[in-house]
């Protein structure tokens, strides 16, 4: 099976600054705090399929049905599965960004769905989101300083100019950007450039949970590890907590010490990285386990196909 070392680039292939660093041994889970900092309970998100020429509703899309978890105190809880299964949609629902069908979500003890007014606001500076595409996600007519500071004027955090531009330079500096970005548009950095430039934004607010949809899908395979590698160190300095939604099993077990395995809108398995990527129980997770890339060509790797009965 591909070794975590060697997820982005075969041996002798890969530059410095594309070598991921392996996160510390600390023990994480919802067994370390006797309160999970994150708790979802039987979550669900349906959408509305609607037909004739009332366009009245027949029936319903199950994008989530039925999803529970939990994410203590600076854990990573990795969210994996195919495209289409749901893994996006958990995340944004939580956070109250698509409306929740059904379900529950806590977050240090308070009902993030029935949170309004000043309460919402305040859960909105601990639970922020690093979107999937990073080009999409940065207003393409505003500076960088505006894009980032504008979470902290919104919230009422600082309010002279010359505190609000210190603390931009900051963030961007923090996150391996130049201070000089601050000046500058979304159009003229690179793909990691501008994931880094999120990633500032998210944290201005210092939240205490981040939800990274899928946040080095759209990058090239060195510049993946350089942005793992921040949100690893990001997490260690910070005291983060992350769901880590992504479609590949190779990254997920190399970022999170718990994983929960998603399919059609249920979570299927779920467990320790070593329960998981050692000893998979559920057909589905052999089969993305199995369809991870070998960089030994002299190796072969035989294929476990899932053709969805096994639910």
């Amino acid at each position: 099976m591909l070794g975590p070392d060697c997820l982005f680039g075969y041996d002798g292939g890969m530059t410095d600054s594309a070598v991921l660093e392996k996160p510390e041994n600390k023990p994480q889970g919802p067994g370390s705090d006797p309160q999970p900092l994150l708790k979802v309970e039987d979550l669900k998100t349906y959408f509305p399929i609607r037909s004739g020429l009332l366009q009245r509703v027949t029936d319903h899309f199950k994008a989530v049905d039925g999803v529970s978890f939990e994410i203590g105190r600076g854990e990573t809880l990795g969210l994996v599965g195919e495209s289409g299964c749901g893994k996006t949609t958990v995340g944004r629902t939580l956070l109250r960004l698509i409306p929740a069908t059904g379900g529950r979500v806590t977050f240090e003890g308070r009902d993030v769905f029935a949170a309004s007014g000043s309460e919402l606001q305040k859960l909105r500076r601990d639970m922020q989101i690093v979107f999937q595409d990073p080009a999409g996600s940065l207003n393409p007519r505003m500076r960088i300083a505006s894009i980032v500071g504008e979470p902290l004027i919104i919230h009422g955090l600082i309010k002279d100019k010359a505190e609000l531009r210190e603390r931009v330079e900051s963030l961007l500096e923090r996150c391996g950007m130049p201070r000089a970005a601050a000046d500058r548009y979304p159009h003229e950095f690179s793909g990691g450039q501008r994931q880094r430039i999120g990633i500032a934004r998210a944290l201005a607010l210092e939240p205490k949970f981040i939800v990274c949809d899928e946040p080095t899908s759209a990058l090239d395979v060195s510049i993946q590890a350089q942005i793992i590698n921040l949100l690893t160190d990001l997490q260690g300095e910070f005291g983060l907590s992350y769901l880590f939604i992504s479609h590949d099993m190779a990254v997920i077990q190399h970022v999170c010490r718990r994983i929960a395995v998603m399919y059609r809108g249920k979570i299927v398995e779920a467990g320790t990285r070593e329960e998981i990527i050692e000893n998979p129980q559920h057909l589905y997770t052999q089969s993305l386990l199995s369809a991870v890339p070998e960089p030994d060509p002299r190796r072969t790797k035989q294929r476990v196909t899932f053709d969805g009965g096994a639910m």
